[in-house]
């Protein structure tokens, strides 16, 4: 992709700057008291990290010396960073940097990517670099032999699947999805970035994929979900590659152990309405995977640039 015809595609608008307002008000949270999501507004995704994470108790309440943590971005696109089809590189390092510094043994990051190329996505997207830079490693996602099959329990539809080693031998996994459009299932946030966890996707397309989507959580539930809300693609998702493709520069983050709540949020922030048929959100919370309903969990709101909740 040309950069002028790039940036044909990218919005800077002043709705950006208010995307923190879409949503709810939530539980009141007192000074100095624990919150259940973190919403950020700022320039450097990085940085926001540091700012959520400080307010759900520091990258030492989720990783313990000696674990081994996983992290999950979606890197399903051969894309360079600033097209917003995968998650921001500069995020994904900082997540492993402050996941060694808390005394991580390993941290391995991987994904099933959508292009077949997997090593070039992991190189253009950045991720790999980053990744490498700041102590991790990075494994292949499209390799079915190593793969295991596993029985879901409490699965509705996907009662069984091939799920990637990495994932069920960590102590810690953390979810860093990026937020985007997508034309099959209207949103990828983070229960959707669970797809890349399973071998055989294309049957979760074929299966009732509003009730897989929800499905694949049960594998296991993730420690910490980041969203990647910096560069979001609003129209023309997954990839980006379409005439119609558009990107907003929220220059926002998420931040949440509820998987159910930051993709409610994430919907908020997109603003868009789940379609019956496709509303993975209702699945889950049928399933009772988090809450559903934001007026009843506590939001922290940070504007990084002011320093102000």
């Amino acid at each position: 992709m040309l950069r002028r015809d790039f940036l044909k595609g990218v919005v800077f608008t002043a709705l950006a700057a208010g995307l923190l307002k879409r949503l709810p008000l939530g539980a009141a949270v007192k000074e100095g008291e624990a919150c259940d999501l973190v919403a950020v507004r700022g320039k450097s995704p990085a940085d926001m990290f540091d700012l959520a994470i400080a307010e759900l108790g520091g990258m030492g309440a989720f990783v313990r010396k000696g674990q081994s943590v996983v992290v999950k971005p979606n890197i399903g696109w051969n894309a360079l960073p600033e097209e917003g089809a995968d998650t921001n590189p500069e995020l994904v390092g900082r997540i492993v940097k402050r996941a060694r510094e808390a005394g991580a043994s390993k941290v391995i990051v991987f994904d099933h990517t959508c292009d077949a190329d997997w090593v070039a996505c992991y190189k253009r997207s950045g991720i790999r670099e980053a990744v490498e830079k700041n102590g991790g490693v990075m494994v292949t996602g499209n390799d079915k032999s190593v793969y295991r099959e596993i029985e879901i329990k409490g699965a509705k539809v996907m009662k069984k699947a091939l799920v990637h080693p990495a994932l069920l031998d960590a102590d810690v996994v953390i979810n860093v999805p990026v937020l985007k459009n997508h034309g099959g299932a209207t949103m990828t946030c983070a229960m959707k970035n669970y797809m890349g966890v399973v071998w055989d996707r294309r049957w979760m397309h074929k299966n009732k994929l509003e009730q897989t989507i929800a499905d694949s959580v049960l594998i296991r539930k993730p420690d910490l979900n980041v969203v990647d809300a910096h560069l979001v693609m609003t129209h023309g998702g997954p990839t980006g590659r379409s005439a119609r493709s558009r990107r907003v520069k929220m220059n926002s983050l998420l931040a949440s152990k509820d998987i159910l709540a930051i993709d409610m949020a994430a919907v908020k922030m997109l603003g868009v309405t789940m379609p019956a048929h496709r509303n993975y959100l209702e699945k889950a919370s049928e399933l009772k995977l988090g809450e559903s309903d934001l007026k009843k969990i506590k939001i922290k709101r940070i504007v990084a640039d002011r320093r102000k909740s």
